[in-house]
């Protein structure tokens, strides 16, 4: 057994999407060959209504799978193919853009004005870019829930972990999606298949994963009382960790315990065409999509 090293930690930075929705994106929107095959991920969390009640109106995409994981608030859901839906605390939808849809998104706090949320965008490979569009809407009270010995608890959206499957299915890129939590100073370790790419993203508390270069933490040189002195790096609200290759993940959660996301999928190793919420394998692609929209084909039946 392996456990992967930390490959760099980042932070989420501050965005405005949509019709003006504050949130946080870790990453997206440029070079994502080490997330391969995932493109983007944005921290939609906030508790000023006034900051997202304007929402996602309709908007398009192609070639894509997007992945919205609700745990506090509510996203109404509608699409050009009469689709209409509610996100409430716990549920998932797991979107299959496919040859084309438009749709739109418009969260609602819950009674204290809070919303939280994740959504990831997922690849496509070009075998599957123009399939027929399909939508994955999961209650939370379907996805299974494991409590480990020790207290962990693990949610698994999607993919197999600890002898429980998770109920999305049929995902082009295979992928493990977890929602993860190990308890105050406890040490834990998980398995990730070699041949993906993972990340983690922590949402609450904090902890340290192991790195290549000592027993746990994100390592740096940093200046203390004028030396250079390693320091360890904690992960905390809103870090995101890349790690290199491996079967095992082992984090040591702190004194509050640390909550992430553990995220993995089999690289498509395919290129990638971005006009925003259209992602396709060439320009010409792209310019077919952008014709299409123009002239009104761009839904298909």
């Amino acid at each position: 057994m392996s456990i992967r090293p930390v490959r760099r930690m980042i932070q989420s930075k501050p965005t405005i999407e949509g019709a003006g929705v504050h949130l946080r994106r870790a990453f997206g929107f440029g070079e994502t060959t080490d997330f391969d095959p995932f493109l983007l991920f944005d921290d939609f969390r906030n508790e000023r209504p006034e900051d997202f009640l304007a929402g996602f109106p309709w908007h398009p995409h192609r070639g894509i799978e997007t992945i919205t994981y609700v745990l506090a608030g509510t996203v109404e859901h509608g699409d050009s193919l009469g689709n209409r839906g509610r996100l409430g605390a716990g549920d998932v939808q797991w979107m299959t853009a496919g040859r084309g849809i438009l749709h739109q998104e418009m969260p609602q706090g819950d009674e204290t004005g809070r919303m939280h949320g994740f959504q990831l965008w997922a690849n496509l490979p070009s075998s599957l870019k123009m399939t027929a569009p399909r939508y994955q809407d999961v209650p939370g009270a379907e996805i299974p829930e494991i409590v480990d010995d020790d207290g962990t608890t693990v949610r698994v959206v999607c993919g197999e972990f600890w002898g429980r499957k998770g109920p999305v299915e049929g995902v082009a890129a295979d992928p493990r999606y977890l929602d993860v939590w190990v308890p105050a100073n406890t040490r834990k370790t998980l398995p990730v298949e070699l041949d993906r790419h993972a990340f983690a993203y922590v949402f609450d508390g904090d902890g340290t994963f192991r790195s290549a270069s000592e027993p746990f933490g994100v390592l740096t040189e940093k200046e203390v009382d004028g030396r250079d002195v390693v320091v360890r790096e904690r992960a905390g609200n809103r870090s995101l960790v890349l790690f290199d290759s491996g079967d095992e993940v082992t984090v040591q959660a702190g004194e509050r315990g640390i909550r992430f996301l553990l995220v993995s999928g089999r690289p498509l190793k395919e290129p990638v065409a971005w006009y925003g919420p259209i992602v396709m394998n060439t320009k010409a692609e792209l310019q077919q999509a952008v014709n299409e929209l123009r002239d009104g084909t761009f839904i298909r039946p």
